[in-house]
Order: structure tokens, then sequence, then C-alpha cells
């Protein structure tokens, strides 16, 4: 097989293949339409040219992107097989030139993202690569001017992070499980394979690697207990399986219940922030009107507040110690020093106000006489 390389920055290489995709009608890999449906309604959604596909090289992305090579051209949509190599095992450098092949085959662009995952940043190593993953994709996305990506999360992957979260104590929006379209700065994400079991995908990698000879690459860290969610799959899953053989369904069915009631509590949470907001900017909050809701309320608001201005959300420890203090400052707001450090911002309460202040390039903030 032949590439061209060509640099993209000093974190990115992009290779390019030369096959043309109509094979893909031609073979047929692909007759169940479980997987092929909601792939095309949410295609058909994205007005758009350039698509991109997360492709880590194991099954369930790399059918993800053979399917939406299919689809694509026949809507005449272009498609970006984007690649982050984490450097986490030694097989790094094999999957990503074996995913290339298969990006190859089915006649797309195969973006390679080398990355660094900060293995001191106190998240944990899944945690770590997870963020520097979505980085990677978000500057890459502004770089190729291409905003909307697909990934391949599918049912099982929902019920393993619905139980995760439900382990780690997670509230009603943790609860709502992973969306089905979020959004990252300007990249939208798509999860068009969340009511799909990975027992379709798979099914679908074995024809597809009888017909052409490609096979998806084995991570051994899916299946390593010392991380959190291989020891979820791998210790209480088979449990789970055999004791309660409806448990993924019945965890899908309250991530939907719970997505219902954070849509109505972030409704709420707009109709009190509104009568509380001072400035057009929303940045600033009456303290005194804020005051006058109930606490459970109150904290709603908060969320609401941090949620529209793109703040990251604290802890609900963290959460509980801000609504104490503004709680127990004097009415005006200036009775003590409120300068409640979060990231990327401090929030201060003055002349009656709670205003939340972007921190300068330096990590400090300049707080005026107005």
């Amino acid at each position: 097989m032949s590439f061209w390389i060509e640099g993209w920055s000093d974190s990115c290489l992009m290779v390019v293949s030369r096959t043309n995709n109509s094979f893909l009608q031609q073979t047929g890999w692909l007759e169940d339409t479980t997987l092929l449906e909601p792939l095309h309604a949410v295609l058909c959604t994205i007005d758009a040219g350039s698509i991109a596909i997360g492709v880590s090289g194991g099954a369930d992305s790399a059918m993800l992107l053979v399917a939406a090579a299919q689809i694509a051209e026949q809507q005449k949509k272009t498609i970006h097989a984007v690649h982050v190599h984490h450097g986490l095992v030694a097989a790094a450098d094999a999957w990503a030139a074996h995913t290339a092949q298969l990006a190859q085959q089915v006649g797309v662009a195969f973006h390679f993202l080398p990355v660094q995952v900060a293995f001191d940043s106190g998240k944990g190593i899944e945690a770590a690569a997870r963020l520097a993953r979505y980085n990677a994709f978000e500057q890459w996305s502004v770089n190729y001017d291409c905003h909307h990506m697909l990934l391949a999360h599918h049912r099982d992957d929902q019920a393993e992070t619905m139980l995760l979260r439900l382990l780690r104590g997670a509230g009603v929006q943790g609860m709502s499980g992973m969306a089905a379209r979020t959004r990252r700065g300007s990249l939208q994400l798509y999860r068009p394979w969340l009511d799909v079991g990975r027992n379709k995908i798979l099914d679908a990698a074995a024809r597809y690697e009888a017909q052409t000879g490609w096979m998806p690459v084995q991570d051994p860290t899916n299946r390593d207990e010392k991380y959190t969610r291989a020891a979820v799959r791998t210790l209480l899953t088979p449990v789970l399986n055999k004791r309660w053989p409806q448990w993924q369904g019945n965890l899908l069915r309250h991530a939907r219940v719970m997505a219902e009631s954070t849509l109505l509590l972030q409704d709420l949470g707009d109709m009190d922030l509104q009568h509380c907001l001072l400035t057009e900017d929303g940045l600033g909050f009456s303290l005194a009107r804020w005051r006058q809701l109930p606490q459970h309320r109150q904290a709603n608001v908060m969320r609401q507040w941090l949620r529209r201005l793109d703040i990251a959300m604290p802890t609900e420890a963290r959460l509980n110690q801000w609504l104490q203090q503004l709680r127990q400052v004097h009415a005006l707001g200036h009775d003590r020093n409120i300068l409640l450090k979060h990231q990327g911002c401090h929030i201060i309460c003055r002349r009656g106000q709670v205003q939340v202040l972007l921190d300068d390039a330096d990590g400090s903030i300049t707080i005026g006489s107005a």
C-alpha cells in the first residue's frame, strides 16, 4: 500500500488515500440496517460537506468509519478518519498504521494526532487520556474547518457509563448518560449508535474481515482490571448479565428519565436565573433576588449560570462551599472578601452582585472600582 504524508503542525500528520470506496456497494458487507439507519439519519441532519469520524482502530469505530464512508458517498459528503495516538501501549504505532490502511481501503483521508497524556493531572490515566483526545479533536476541527464528528459509542458503552456514574454518586445530569449530541467549543459531536448493541457491531466487523481481510485492533487495556472501566467490564458485567439480564435496558430507560429531568431543571434554572440577572452579558446576578429563592433552587441557579457561561461545573463539595459563603455574606456583598477561584475564572461578590471575572493570561484578575 502506498500513502503520501504531509505535515499539518507539530502534532499532526495527514495521510490521504487514493483508493475509491465504491467496492463497499459491490461487496454488500453490511445488509443489516440496524447500523446504517441511525447513522443515515444523523448524517442527513448535518448540513456540512465534511464530517470527521473518531477512529481508534477497534471494531466499533472501524465499522462506524466503513458505514459512514458508504453512506457519505451516496450523500456526496467528505469523510475524514481522525486517529489519536496516546502513546500508552507499545503497539500504538502499529495501530495507527493499521487504521490508516482501513482509511485507504474505504477511500477517506486519514489524520494522525499524537498527544501527550498528562499523567500527573490527578485525574487518572483514563480521564487524562480522554481529555487529551477530545482536546486534540477540538484543535483539529479548528485547523481543518471541519466541525462535525461522529463517535462510535454504543448501547454497551452507555450502560457501562451509567453504572460507573452510579457507583461514583453522579447527580441527575450525570445519570442522563452520554448524550447523542454534544458540543466542545466549535466541534459538534454525534453518537449515532447509542441504541445499538455491540454484538451487532462485532457481527459486522466479522463480515467485513471475511470479505476484505482487514481485522480490528485488540486493545489489551480493555480487559486490564487496573483500569476502572475494564474492571467493570470484566468483573461486574458478567455477574449482572447472569443475574439481571435486562440490566442494560433498565439503565438506559433510567438515563432517558434523567435526561428529561435534567431538561426540566434547566428550564426552571433559566426562569430563576432570568429573574436574578442584572447584566445583559449574563456575568452578574442579584444576590438579594437569589437569596429569595429556596435553597435547592439557589443551587440550581448557580449551576445554570455556570452552564450558560460555559464554565466547568465544580464538584458538589465545592459548590456547597460557594453557596454557604454567598448565603452568609452581607446583603450588599461588602462585609467580607468573597473571592472564589475556579478553572480560568474567579467568582466575586460586591455591591450586591455575584459576578464572574475571567482570569488574565497570567492567571491573575483585575477588579475595577466600578
